[in-house]
């Protein structure tokens, strides 16, 4: 499994490279045909490995709850950002990923609580989660990478 997380990592890097490089008129941008934003899907990312590993891992999140909660799943962007969502999104994308790691080989998610996803997928233990949720990014990279395609046409 932190193989699996380590290729994470390598995914955050790219959606780091795409949140630092994006001008914020573009990160915001909601082209026709889509629902959701770059920013958004960054974010999302971020507040779903949460949900996934340690809300049902039954530990105390590593963000702040009420970031969480604006780009957990069922939500849509508000349209709008700041520099301080921005700054702590950039460094959660390294430090979730990185406790995660840590907290996974220290045994913290001995109490992982079942769950089915949308995709149908039974999620039985912290590690079914890890495994998820790197398909989950996955996804949402590809949909920024079709977003930013829609915005330059």
């Amino acid at each position: 499994m932190k193989n699996v997380l380590e290729q994470t990592l390598e995914i955050r890097k790219g959606f780091y490279s795409i949140l630092k490089n994006t001008p914020r008129e573009e990160l915001l941008k909601i082209p026709t045909g889509f629902n959701n934003n770059i920013w958004w899907n960054i974010a999302h990312v971020v507040a779903t490995q949460q949900a996934l590993i340690y809300s049902l891992g039954g530990v105390e999140l590593k963000m702040p709850k009420a970031l969480k909660e604006k780009f957990q799943k069922g939500t849509t962007p508000d349209g709008t950002v700041t520099e301080e969502e921005i700054d702590q999104i950039k460094k959660l994308l390294f430090s979730t990923i990185e406790d995660t790691i840590a907290d996974r080989e220290n045994g913290v998610f001995d109490n992982y609580k079942e769950y089915e996803t949308s995709a149908n997928v039974t999620l039985r233990n912290v590690d079914d989660a890890i495994a998820f949720n790197f398909f989950h990014e996955g996804l949402h990279y590809g949909s920024i990478l079709a977003l930013k395609r829609a915005i330059k046409l």
